[in-house]
């Protein structure tokens, strides 16, 4: 009796012990050196499995909080006003566009993973603002990223006789999704929404979530660049 108290503390421990510890692979340990706490949590969501008898990583709704509380600390419509160079007053052509969305790498430099909603999510985001003056277009992007430290600013200008098109491009991407099982990426598809804006030798890009706002928002932009073409 006195040897099957002691076996089941020592299985309890051990749970215990499981359970207050994650699970990382060598490939996560990696990763995660040099991080931030928050940093880690993110590379954890994205690699671990949760389904494993360890400490959980964070939750679809807790990550969803973490990129809202990075969009939130900082005032980006008037971040992309100081980067372009210009005042509200004068891009009153129509009002400010914004979108904003994950952005899918097929070149494997960002996390992607379904969650347990059945939603894509990246370790990557970006923001863009579209402002409209009589005669142009300014355009500001800033990427960043959820699982270290990296950010892309872009500012752009064009002539309205210089845009060929506005459009929204839905695409199928190839993205490599880290498999906590066989420790290594593996490639999935993922649909990726973005925004297209088509200038002579060039697209840009920005991404998107789809609904009701950016419909009318790019329907709107359409109506204005076909009244520019048509003056």
């Amino acid at each position: 009796m006195g040897a099957l108290i002691v076996l089941i503390a020592i299985v309890a421990l051990w749970v215990w012990w499981k359970k207050s510890h994650y699970n990382d692979s060598k490939w996560v340990k990696e990763r995660i050196e040099g991080r931030n706490e928050d940093q880690k949590a993110v590379i954890r969501y994205f690699c671990n499995d949760p389904a494993c008898l360890s400490k959980k990583p964070i939750s679809d709704a807790e990550y969803d909080q973490m990129v809202l509380d990075v969009l939130n600390s900082t005032d980006y419509k008037q971040k992309a006003l100081n980067k372009l160079g210009i005042d509200e007053d004068q891009v009153k052509e129509i009002e400010p566009v914004h979108f904003e969305g994950f952005v899918y790498d097929e070149n494997g430099k960002s996390f992607t993973k379904y969650g347990d909603d059945g939603k894509s999510r990246s370790s990557k985001y970006q923001v863009s603002w579209l402002f409209f003056s009589a005669t142009q277009l300014y355009l500001y992007q800033n990427t960043f990223n959820m699982d270290e430290d990296g950010k892309q600013e872009v500012t752009e200008e064009y002539f309205y006789k210089d845009i060929t098109n506005f459009a929204t491009s839905s695409d199928t991407v190839e993205t490599p999704f880290y498999d906590a099982k066989k420790d290594k990426m593996v490639l999935k598809n993922v649909n990726s929404n973005r925004f297209l804006m088509t200038v002579p030798g060039n697209k840009f890009y920005c991404s998107l979530e789809q609904n009701d706002y950016a419909e009318r928002a790019i329907q709107g932009m359409k109506a204005m660049l076909r009244e520019k073409k048509n003056a």
